[in-house]
């Protein structure tokens, strides 16, 4: 396996240290009349906090199974086997994608959810970002995740667009060379590090046990929720490039043996720190 194979689920993966006529999407069928929608109660409507419900549990389920992930790519790299750099991005989409029709089906189970209805009341809130910017965040967080798992710019893209509408201005931005990329993974990495310390501070200090598997899975779904922005954020105002661009960086360059090396040391050292830290594993 070839140094950039890691680096793709390595980035995937870095948080670990994804109309209707009226406001609300029913759950019952899209096809009711608005005669029909009024006479609904509130129960029997998807609302905005069921959104952010719905993505925030499927994010982080799918960040649990990215770490699965990552382990087997780890064990394999050890044992010197080989796979192609597409073939491997390939059975992780593949993989990706079989585990999310598995979780979101058990999703949208638990909270009674039809698909169809659910993605037309998302699309609603989606389009009144104004109105309903927590959904805008939830949502976005979710595609970058699937973004960096599958190479697609999704991230901004409304049903119906070719592409997202943000892509062809991050495409126009020049990829960085060697030393800086090594730099802005070591400014990226560092403020993955420095976010998960202050939630763990946060936690210490309300008198939290982390190490309580709910109390985990609630700390690793904080950090989850502002991981991306953190990391984005450095990296836009100590180096001034986007997210998509060290990632399209690290793509180029990771294949050569100081990238891939820094990539891995930085790694390694975001695990210690983080065990440092007292920070349980996602299971």
């Amino acid at each position: 396996m070839s140094p950039s194979s890691s680096s793709v689920l390595l980035m995937a993966s870095a948080a670990l240290l994804v109309g209707a006529a009226t406001m609300f999407g029913s759950k019952r069928s899209s096809t009711e009349t608005t005669t029909d929608l009024v006479e609904l109660d509130e129960s029997e409507c998807i609302t905005p906090e069921d959104v952010c419900q719905i993505f925030d549990n499927l994010f982080l389920e799918m960040q649990q199974v990215l770490a699965q992930l990552s382990q087997q790519v780890q064990q394999i790299q050890m044992s010197g086997q080989t796979i192609p750099e597409a073939q491997l991005r390939q059975l992780i989409k593949a993989e990706f994608q079989r585990a999310l029709v598995t979780k979101q089906t058990a999703v949208f189970e638990e909270y009674d959810v039809d698909e169809e209805c659910l993605e037309e009341a998302t699309w609603e809130f989606m389009n009144q970002s104004d109105v309903y910017p927590k959904v805008k965040r939830t949502v976005e967080r979710f595609q970058k995740l699937y973004e960096n798992v599958s190479g697609e710019s999704i991230v901004g893209k409304r049903p119906g667009q070719a592409e997202a509408a943000d892509g062809a201005a991050e495409g126009a931005q020049e990829l960085l060379e060697e030393d800086k990329l090594i730099e802005a993974a070591e400014i990226y990495f560092g403020s993955l590090t420095k976010c998960m310390s202050k939630i763990v501070h946060g936690f210490n200090e309300q008198g939290k046990n982390i190490h309580d598997p709910s109390v985990a899975q609630e700390l690793h779904m904080k950090f989850a929720s502002v991981a991306n922005d953190a990391g984005e954020e450095a990296l836009k105002e100590e180096c001034g490039i986007t997210l998509k661009t060290f990632q399209s960086s690290i793509e180029k360059h990771a294949q050569k043996p100081n990238v891939a090396r820094a990539l891995t040391m930085l790694q390694m050292k975001q695990q210690q720190d983080l065990m440092a830290m007292g920070v349980p594993a996602m299971g």
